[in-house]
């Protein structure tokens, strides 16, 4: 494959699905290929181009996870150690968790306190001290190292652990271990560098398929090392590069040993049906498919959407970058699944989801909520069918912010042949989404995984959808 041709399919993508603006970048066998698409902004509009910087969210976790690894290669933080070992002021609302998390349970997402908290705590260099306090007062939710789920929250927890550990502010920190070591000069924490630059605005669809610029364009600084990180598609792909190479930097110097590199790579935790994958690593996120394991992550800010991959053993990887929603991640699905057929000979089929009868599917039904969101899981059509809303009292912190709150259309769930109480999404802009259901000791579902986030069942009546 040539690079025209991943041009040619980007553009064929961008137009049908109407995304403002979309950057690529693909790495395979020591050659990298770009394509670019579309207008950073529908209201000021500037091509996008190799120099456009977009928020790639959550994939900035990995950078997190990277920076603790130096650390622990220096001999400064050990995996297995108690989070208290760094933060002796760490507190959560279950005292005997704060005394037993450790670092590598704040990297995989088995901490368990709930992890969806959204708080402003300010622009200022105390913004993450201020964040992770608050920390104390969100509810356990399942027992510590337990099981997987997504905790955005834990990853402020490990940025506090880096800037404590090098005296200086999380973002600092991350510019002296990663950013100036591996050349990464187009990739940026904050808007007074960012706003210099070409950068993209993030999109949101109207009720009617017209496209607005979201704001506010920034999530809050505590959140950072969850996922405030931006770049554009050449630094994605140096990432990528540093992460299935050698561990050397610009100079030729060691920034991580290869075994360290390799060990984030392999799984820690089980997570087989999720959203997120078939396995967590140390912040990777780990799936396989075709006989090939697949190493990536992605993430999502305000109308910016992004993903990134490896298949290590076929020396390849993707960065796709979009700024709009729902589209982007179709987008980038539908991409990304053609380049790993094309460039590596890799199909990733869906499973196959089967209709069973509304009295079948009775069990699943009901009320599931985390500490954000609250999903009605209804039967109908041999389907079961969630309806996802922002808790109230979340939507309204987010209004305070400047956010939109988006209403959400009801998700179909279609459980998978033979595979108990898995589910994929089977049509919509979620397609291809995949989850499960847990059930408890007696056997009865308590719980969903739903976007890589476990819900517990509050309730099992609830209203059908309309």
């Amino acid at each position: 494959m040539e690079e025209k041709d991943l041009q040619a399919k980007l553009e064929e993508l961008g137009t049908a699905l109407e995304v403002p603006g979309v950057s690529v970048g693909l790495y395979h066998d020591g050659a990298e290929h770009y394509a670019f698409h579309g207008v950073t902004s529908v209201e000021n509009p500037l091509p996008v181009d190799a120099d456009t910087l977009f928020q790639f969210g959550s994939t900035g976790k990995t950078f997190t996870a990277t920076a603790i690894m130096r650390l622990v290669e220096q001999g400064k933080v050990a995996l297995d150690a108690p989070v208290r070992t760094y933060l002796p002021d760490f507190k959560t609302k279950d005292p005997s968790v704060a005394e037993k998390v450790t670092v590598l349970q704040l990297l995989n997402h088995s901490a368990g306190w709930s992890g969806d908290l959204m708080e402003d705590t300010g622009d200022g260099d105390d913004a993450l001290d201020k964040y992770v306090a608050k920390i104390a007062d969100v509810e356990q939710v399942t027992p510590l190292g337990s099981v997987v789920s997504y905790n955005n929250a834990s990853l402020s927890v490990a940025g506090q652990i880096i800037a404590r550990t090098q005296g200086t502010t999380y973002e600092q920190a991350l510019k002296d271990l990663l950013f100036d070591p591996l050349g990464l000069d187009h990739t940026f924490f904050f808007m007074t560098d960012i706003m210099t630059r070409r950068f993209a605005a993030g999109h949101r669809q109207d009720p009617d398929g017209s496209i607005h610029v979201a704001r506010p364009w920034a999530l809050p600084r505590g959140n950072a090392p969850a996922g405030g990180i931006s770049a554009n598609a050449g630094d994605q792909i140096k990432w990528a590069r540093f992460h299935l190479g050698d561990g050397k930097g610009v100079d030729g110097s060691t920034v991580l040993s290869r075994e360290l590199l390799d060990l984030m790579k392999q799984p820690t935790m089980e997570m087989k049906g999720s959203a997120l994958g078939d396995y967590v690593g140390i912040s990777w996120l780990i799936r396989d498919i075709d006989g090939v394991r697949l190493v990536g992550h992605g993430g999502t800010t305000n109308g910016h959407h992004s993903d990134f991959a490896m298949v290590p053993e076929k020396d390849f990887a993707i960065a796709l970058l979009t700024n709009c929603a729902p589209n982007g991640p179709q987008l980038m699905e539908e991409l990304f699944r053609w380049a790993l057929e094309s460039y590596i000979g890799v199909i990733d089929k869906d499973p196959e989801a089967v209709l069973l009868g509304d009295e079948a599917l009775q069990q699943y039904t009901g009320t599931y909520e985390t500490i954000a969101a609250k999903a009605s899981i209804t039967a109908r059509e041999g389907w079961l069918w969630a309806q996802v809303e922002m808790k109230p009292e979340m939507a309204a912190l987010l209004r305070e912010q400047g956010e939109e709150v988006p209403e959400q259309p009801p998700v179909p769930l279609g459980l998978l042949a033979g595979d108990g109480d898995r589910y994929i999404v089977p049509d919509g802009p979620a397609k291809g989404m995949k989850g499960y259901f847990v059930r408890g000791a007696a056997g009865e579902i308590e719980a969903v995984h739903l976007g890589g986030r476990l819900a517990t069942r509050t309730s099992k009546a609830v209203t059908p959808s309309p």
